[in-house]
Parts: C-alpha cells; sequence; structure tokens
C-alpha cells in the first residue's frame, strides 16, 4: 500500500510539475524512481519513458521493455496521477507570474542537480 501511495504522489507531483514549467519525465520521474522506489537508473528511465509512451517514446519505450526495463505496474499507477497533475500544475502556471514560474523551475533543478550529484 505504501508503494501505492508513493508511486501516484511521483505521478501528481510529475504532472503538476510538467503542467507548472513543462517539466516530467527525466527531470521528475526517473530521480523519484531512484531515490524512492530504488530502481535502477535503467529501469527508471524505461519505466519513465513508458508513462510517457505516446506519441514520443514509443520506440524507446519497446526498447528497455524487451529488455526487461518497464515496470508495467508502476508506469500505469504514474501515468493515471500524471493526467491530473498536468492539469493542476497547467491551471497554477497559468495564474501566477511567469518569473515566479522561472524561479520554480530552476530552485528545482538546482535540487535535483545537488541530490543527484552528492547523494548515494
Amino acid at each position: 500500500m505504501t508503494m501505492i501511495v508513493i508511486l501516484l504522489c511521483i505521478g501528481l507531483m510529475a504532472g503538476i510539475l510538467s503542467g507548472l514549467v513543462g517539466v516530467g519525465g527525466g527531470i521528475i520521474i526517473v530521480p523519484a524512481l531512484i531515490y524512492f522506489m530504488n530502481m535502477s537508473q535503467t529501469e527508471a528511465q524505461g519505466t519513465s519513458l513508458a508513462v510517457l509512451l505516446l506519441p514520443v517514446g514509443i520506440f524507446a519505450v519497446l526498447t528497455y521493455y524487451k529488455a526487461g526495463l518497464v515496470d508495467v505496474k508502476t508506469t500505469m499507477i504514474i501515468a493515471s496521477t500524471f493526467l491530473i497533475g498536468g492539469f493542476i500544475g497547467s491551471k497554477i502556471a497559468i495564474s501566477i507570474d511567469q518569473n515566479m514560474v522561472k524561479k520554480i523551475f530552476g530552485i528545482f533543478l538546482l535540487l535535483v542537480a545537488f541530490k543527484m550529484i552528492l547523494g548515494k
């Protein structure tokens, strides 16, 4: 049950930030799956691509899937809340000052970068 809640949160946050500042898969989902779900880098990348499968990632996802590096259950859970989060994030983004959106995006990128560089 805890795993499902974590995956739902990952999808929701990825959706909100995608709608808010145009990021999601590589910047949100991949690090979240690595740090919260203990996935390998390649499994996290394959699963993230599967979430964003159509239309842009179909060939990349098939490659990861054939290699056994896509967690289908995780993909479905994150994708479902990503839709909701994307709607919420887009509503927030268009209702606040665009300089604030840029600052939110920049701060988030710095935090992820520091975690990836200095983390375990």
